[in-house]
């Protein structure tokens, strides 16, 4: 955001929760000028692929309406790191339009791309591009999982069944899936397939980090050679 986007949102927040309001203009100038830094690197509005877009006056108006203190920069500039991080997460480069031939002009290109989705001007590309279907390993996860479906009713049941669907979405960016192991969380020891529980025995909407970890640790363990 640059210094007029910054004091826009400022006003915003002033308007929204009239507590916020400076004691006059010099304090004014100091919460500009502290503002203005700390979100400097912090997009204004930017595209999200899962359409969950970001709004930092959406992500000031949350915090006013659910948090009983002050609203401050680091409650808009942490939110965007977060959403930032996800979005690169699930970024995979496209083929630049470069001439491989000329590795300069390639890298920048690559480089210019992975920019603008970070600073959140263009929206990342989360499929790889694949020819003749699926990579084999790709392939494979999926067939592991049950049966296929075509993506667009995948899409429509994802709602209805969010842990197939996260499965699916790792299996297709080639990230660890925590299903793949058994938890070795002591309290919920749940067999590779089968969801986490907490201590209640009931189902658990993520797994425990721990299991990630390890599914995570198995995924990148370098292959033994065969004998």
């Amino acid at each position: 955001m640059n210094r007029q986007e910054v004091a826009a949102l400022l006003a915003y927040a002033v308007r929204l929760d009239p507590r916020t309001a400076p004691a006059d203009q010099a304090a004014a100038e100091e919460t500009l000028d502290q503002w203005a830094d700390l979100l400097a690197d912090v997009a204004t509005t930017a595209p999200h692929p899962n359409g969950r877009h970001w709004d930092a006056a959406q992500v000031v108006r949350h915090h006013i309406a659910t948090s009983p203190y002050p609203v401050r920069p680091s409650d808009v500039s942490r939110p965007w790191h977060d959403f930032r991080r996800d979005v690169v997460d699930r970024h995979h480069d496209p083929v630049p339009a470069a001439d491989p031939d000329d590795p300069a002009a390639y890298r920048a290109e690559l480089l210019g791309t992975r920019n603008a989705v970070a600073t959140g001007t263009a929206t990342a590309a989360t499929f790889r591009e694949l020819t003749g279907g699926p990579a084999p390993k790709v392939a494979e996860r999926l067939a592991a999982l049950g049966d296929y479906v075509p993506r667009t009713v995948a899409q429509a049941l994802a709602e209805f069944r969010p842990r197939r669907a996260e499965r699916d979405r790792r299996a297709i960016e080639g990230l660890p899936d925590p299903l793949d192991v058994p938890c070795p969380h002591v309290h919920c020891r749940a067999r590779a397939g089968e969801p986490c529980v907490n201590r209640r025995r009931n189902p658990r909407r993520t797994a425990h980090p721990s299991r990630l970890d390890l599914a995570t640790v198995r995924r990148y363990a370098p292959k033994e050679p065969a004998a």
